[in-house]
């Protein structure tokens, strides 16, 4: 139906820029006005919103997106993707680690858990060790950029809050490590890195890290450099940075190395050369939130493409459940002397449940290296990605103001509190 009416608009409509120009004009001005009832009615994040209009779009046959991503599209979630990981690496300092190193030892508990527990819940579950090992991987990733749309819909700050996105982040670094050299295996017909045994080749591994870091370090010197003349809250400042970004993130991806893995490292050695706090500019906020936006509705465009099927649906059910509670429980193991509570370690782990762009740029490199194995991936990771993508917000915003550090809790919570007694400030 939705294919027949874009059929009988092209014959009568025919914009210069092209049919599809209008065709996301209108469905991000769609995604923007539900962004906004769902916030104002609700007080759940606007990327809820984003999110269940590119669904709909992608269940009704909307063509505007092509899987496996590839040209604009492809360019446009990776610049995006490159801006919200150097925001998210540019806040978190190295040297914090030297004070608290307990953090990093709950980190890597955190991912190795998720990795190992959904492994096993695949290979349980009858997944090929070929498709269950990239899977275990990408269950890794958190997704900073909905973790950050959360906290400034809900305007919340404080330690669950910093907690969780330097964890996220940091499970998005190794993802991003692990899953774009096992692409590269893919692609050349080896197997493909063994996240249990490490058994693997680590070539890989060093080539994607030494690359990126490259990239990343010149990412870092230039922006730094060019901090020092020019103001941080200048428009001329934000065309730089966003500019910068841009070419650093095609540049990783051309020489082989990850073009999200350059931006996060370079936002976390320009954190390192220039210490002092700092904040986007207000221009570049707004770039950003547009691409933000842009990066949602896309990926719930193409994941609400892939197969609902029943079979599908349990393994999907599985995963989903058991990477929530493997982040929940790594983070209550590596909890201790790590300076929080043990009710703040659950609400970190429930803020760490979101899944998005990341993930689907990682699954469609799966899907670039092999066809054959990336399309029995994508099957089953992309409605993963479209559920925790919009359960993970809720989860998210859910944890986060039962931390109290919301000053704009959801108003659907305050509605049922108001029926019972409350024992919350």
């Amino acid at each position: 139906m939705t294919q027949e009416l874009l059929n009988i608009w092209a014959e009568w409509i025919k914009p210069s820029a092209g049919l599809a120009t209008v065709q996301w004009s209108v469905l991000l001005a769609l995604a923007a006005a539900a962004g906004h009832l769902v916030q104002r009615y609700t007080g759940l994040p606007k990327v809820i919103g984003y999110s269940v209009i590119g669904a709909v779009a992608g269940f009704t046959g909307f063509t505007g997106a092509v899987w496996p991503l590839q040209g604009v599209g492809l360019f446009l979630l990776e610049l995006g993707v490159a801006v919200v990981l150097f925001e998210a690496g540019g806040r978190i300092p190295l040297r914090w680690f030297k004070y608290n190193p307990m953090v990093l030892v709950q980190s890597l508990l955190e991912s190795g858990l998720t990795l190992i527990a959904v492994y096993y819940a695949m290979h349980a579950m009858g997944v090929p060790d070929a498709v269950a090992q990239p899977l275990a991987m990408l269950a890794m990733v958190a997704s900073p950029a909905v973790l950050a749309r959360v906290l400034i819909d809900t305007r919340a700050s404080g330690p669950v809050s910093e907690r969780a996105m330097v964890l996220s982040t940091l499970s998005t670094l190794y993802a991003l490590i692990l899953c774009s050299a096992s692409a590269g295996l893919m692609a050349r017909g080896e197997k493909v890195l063994d996240p249990i045994t490490l058994t693997g080749s680590f070539y890989p591994v060093l080539v994607v890290l030494g690359l990126s870091v490259v990239v990343g370090a010149g990412l870092a010197l230039v922006l730094r450099t060019a901090l020092r003349v020019m103001s941080p809250t200048s428009e001329n400042t934000a065309i730089l940075l966003l500019a910068v970004i841009a070419a650093g993130a095609a540049l990783a991806a051309h020489f082989g190395g990850s073009a999200p893995l350059a931006a996060l490292l370079g936002g976390m050695l320009l954190k390192q050369l220039n210490p002092r706090p700092w904040s986007w500019p207000r221009q570049m906020g707004t770039a950003s939130s547009m691409l933000t936006m842009l990066m949602f509705v896309l990926v719930s465009v193409v994941a609400a493409q892939a197969d609902w099927g029943g079979p599908v649906a349990a393994l999907v059910a599985v995963l989903a459940g058991v990477r929530i509670l493997a982040k929940i429980v790594g983070v209550a193991l590596g909890n201790l002397g790590s300076g929080s509570s043990w009710q703040q370690a659950l609400w970190v782990g429930c803020a760490m449940s979101p899944m998005s762009s990341v993930a689907l740029l990682l699954v469609s490199t799966f899907m670039v290296a092999s066809p054959v194995l990336g399309k029995q991936i994508a099957s089953i990771a992309l409605p993963v990605i479209l559920l925790m993508e919009v359960l993970g917000a809720v989860l998210a915003s859910v944890a986060i103001t039962r931390a109290g550090e919301s000053s704009r809790p959801p108003k659907l919570q305050i509605r049922l509190a108001s029926k019972g007694p409350v024992h919350e400030s």
